[in-house]
């Protein structure tokens, strides 16, 4: 007899429990499911050359510095190597916020035109020589261009630019395949606000 009241307690209990487990579920569900974290974005190391008409090469790694390079002809605060350019030019390097707390040490500019940045991850990259920019999206492309002063492959667009300038667009033996650089292009175009 025992036996038959303690297997009705257990299965009252197990529904009673089951029950409650389903009002708990249905609770749960009713209630707002917390927020997904939001990832952030992929931050790209930039990094702009200008070989200027004035035979001075600007290096920086900061867009608001580089943008205003080119609407003003200035770099706010910069660290300067005469005669530190391939072909002697001087070499100016925009100092970022972050690099002004370390002014002891080398700037990511000049980490990177020295060569000792190997490898940066997203990337994103221009070179405005001779009246032409050249726009890079892979760290590796951009190597083979400081090195050579070629891109064996490139897209290019005449007078798309933000004042009617060539436009060349750095591809490599993956890339060429796609085509079009449709990203790099919007990249390059949000850049300059280029319509």
């Amino acid at each position: 007899m025992r036996n038959t009241q303690q297997i009705k307690l257990v299965a009252a209990l197990s529904a009673l429990l089951a029950l409650g487990g389903m009002s708990g579920c249905t609770t749960s569900q009713t209630t707002a499911a917390p927020a997904a974290k939001a990832e952030a974005p992929v931050q790209k190391q930039t990094y702009f050359m200008v070989y200027h008409d004035n035979g001075r090469i600007y290096a920086m790694t900061e867009p608001k510095i580089y943008l205003g390079l080119m609407a003003h002809g200035e770099v706010p605060l910069t660290r300067t190597r005469i005669g530190g350019g391939p072909d002697g030019e001087t070499v100016i390097f925009g100092i970022t916020k972050a690099d002004g707390k370390h002014l002891g040490k080398p700037t990511a500019a000049e980490d990177i035109f020295d060569g000792r940045t190997k490898d940066v991850g997203a990337f994103y990259g221009e070179v405005v020589r001779n009246g032409r920019y050249h726009v890079f999206g892979e760290w590796k492309d951009f190597q083979d261009y400081l090195a050579h002063k070629e891109i064996t492959f490139t897209y290019t667009e005449i007078g798309t630019g933000p004042k009617g300038e060539t436009v060349i667009y750095a591809l490599n033996k993956e890339t060429k395949k796609h085509g079009r650089p449709v990203a790099l292009i919007e990249q390059f175009n949000r850049l300059h606000q280029v319509k």
